[in-house]
């Protein structure tokens, strides 16, 4: 007999039939694209020898080690400038001074809505700022526009209790902000942090269209090499893992955080003792 829930109905012996059967035909279908993708690959000779002789070259190796180093400082001097710059928007974004909020309302909007890339332009053009501060400008600017909204929304996720109770203990409200709700709010924050500074992370490939040399920009060196019959399809295959994987590492690092943060002695849930019987009082006949 199958039983229910108050969101859904648990599937009986034919509706599980049924889910593995679609299950498997799902596989199936995943298996033959991915079967195609293969064969038109090796159909068009993209896994021919000499499309992938560049990698082994020590000068193809140190122009990609290069590149790398340079997307990964990039996102490094990005991503700190990003948070700090999306912390004090946030805070006057929050603050109880009218001029000062409407100036931080209308600098996260304006570069909430400006394409990065169109910023990254203007500021390496018409700045005539060099690659890399023209990059990271371009990155803090935009990814720091909506941490700052990332900010303000998780300290507003705080029970407004909380705020009132700390003001009540007589805290002022830097003491508030800083002890009470950021603290509180970090939780909600971090995983919309993360995928923002993903988003960073991955951006830092707009800075080839600037001739800055990191990682993308030494792939299209290679990919656009005669010599080697234009490799552009071993390139991606190279290049892409390496992305992905500093996705997935950035990704772990936060769930780490996370995790040592539920375990934090600060966070951590008080035990309190069970109640035990009080004692009798002169003249309670009570048993």
């Amino acid at each position: 007999m199958t039983t229910t829930s108050a969101l859904y109905d648990i599937p009986g012996p034919h509706a599980r039939a049924r889910h593995r059967a679609y299950g498997i035909l799902a596989a199936v279908v995943l298996l033959l694209l991915l079967g195609w993708v293969v064969y038109a690959l090796i159909d068009t000779g993209q896994f021919a020898a000499e499309k992938w002789r560049p990698f082994e070259y020590k000068g193809i190796q140190l122009l990609l080690l290069r590149g790398l180093g340079n997307t990964l400082k990039a996102f490094a001097l990005a991503a700190i400038l990003s948070l700090a710059l999306g912390a004090v928007l946030a805070a006057g974004r929050l603050s109880d001074h009218g001029t000062v909020r409407w100036v931080a309302t209308l600098v996260v909007e304006f570069f909430r809505a400006m394409p990065v890339l169109v910023m990254i332009f203007f500021i390496f053009v018409a700045l005539k700022a060099q690659p890399l501060p023209a990059l990271v400008a371009g990155l803090t600017l935009y990814n720091g526009s909506v941490l700052a909204e990332v900010f303000r929304a998780g300290v507003n996720s705080v029970e407004r209790g909380q705020r009132e109770a700390a003001y009540s203990l007589g805290l002022r409200k830097t003491q508030v902000m800083a002890y009470v709700l950021v603290p509180q709010g970090v939780r909600a924050m971090l995983p919309a942090i993360i995928s923002q500074l993903v988003v960073a992370l991955k951006d830092t490939s707009l800075g080839f269209l600037i001739t800055y040399e990191e990682f993308l920009h030494a792939g299209k060196l290679i990919a656009g090499n005669l010599d080697y019959g234009l490799p552009f399809i071993p390139v991606v295959m190279v290049i892409s893992p390496v992305y992905i994987g500093m996705c997935m590492l950035l990704s772990w690092f936060a769930n780490w955080v996370a995790q040592r943060e539920r375990r934090s002695v600060k966070t951590e849930a008080v035990r309190v003792a069970p109640a035990e019987p009080a004692t009798m009082l002169p003249g309670d006949t009570r048993t």
